[in-house]
């Protein structure tokens, strides 16, 4: 079986695990003039503690083509899986990257997949990757990934609203209110790779009720679930009582949020990303 390195982007939530051969390359986070890589030695406590902090116009930097071009350094093959187009240029810069890896390399085969997620939803795709480049010829990999894609999902909700408020996508008032009435966004990641909102819910209890609900709308019938939180176990524990009730055999597993997916969900946030 001919190696093949597996590459994603930290909005994935992993870390890099040589045994899989798989790299994680850091994006970048822009807190008013502090700035933060998303790599293994972020303390994500203190990251947090900082977005609060932070009353200025912030954002997000995707991975330099440098960063691609180290990942990709000695393979012949590899595949590289990024956070969705619909949200960063992250897909576009490893497309570029592998133009000049592939000049440089001309022997060198490289498959560039668009997740059209974040999170939860790369680590059911990495996975099933890790199975394919076991089991599959490198050709039939790309056709074999989009067939399983179409059996994930994401959802997520969010406590807070503070970043959306700073950057300007809602205002502030409404932010404070929604904070003051326990009000929680829920939304899915589309077909599309852009993250829509599908309602609201007050409350820890119907906001896990409701993420449950929305699972079984979306054909869940009991495969894997990864379970991404952003502090806020009780909620990612409660959620996985609720789906091991129905579904007892049920593979789930909770995760922490790394930098990325903190800056977006925030505190109390969750991401889910399951598989029917």
């Amino acid at each position: 079986m001919e190696e093949i390195k597996l590459i994603v982007d930290s909005s994935s939530n992993l870390k890099s695990d040589s045994k899989s051969n798989l790299t994680v390359v850091p994006l970048t986070i822009n807190l008013g003039n502090q700035t933060f890589l998303d790599n293994d030695q972020m303390d994500y406590s203190a990251f947090l503690d900082k977005i609060y902090e932070n009353k200025e116009k912030s954002g997000t930097s995707c991975p330099n083509l440098q960063e691609w071009l180290d990942a990709l350094a000695g393979s012949k093959k590899a595949i590289i899986l990024t956070i969705t187009s619909g949200l960063s240029g992250t897909y576009s810069s490893a497309k570029q990257a592998v133009e000049i890896y592939q000049e440089e390399n001309p022997d060198s085969e490289v498959l560039v997949l668009d997740s059209k997620s974040a999170g939860p939803e790369l680590k059911l795709l990495v996975d099933k990757l890790i199975e394919l480049v076991q089991n599959t010829s490198f050709n039939s990999i790309g056709e074999s990934i989009k067939t399983y894609q179409a059996s994930t999902h994401l959802l997520f909700s969010l406590e807070s609203l503070h970043n959306l408020a700073v950057n300007g996508r809602i205002s502030s008032a409404a932010a404070r209110i929604a904070g003051m009435l326990h009000i929680r966004m829920i939304g899915e990641a589309s077909a599309e790779g852009t993250l829509e909102p599908l309602g609201k819910a007050r409350g820890s209890k119907k906001t896990v009720l409701e993420l449950f609900k929305n699972m079984e709308k979306q054909n869940y019938s009991g495969g894997k679930v990864y379970i991404d939180h952003v502090d806020n176990l009780k909620d990612a524990e409660s959620l996985k009582e609720k789906i091991s009730e129905k579904y007892p055999e049920a593979q789930i597993e909770i995760g922490i949020c790394h930098g990325l997916c903190s800056f977006y969900a925030e505190k109390g946030g969750l991401m889910v990303g399951f598989e029917n």
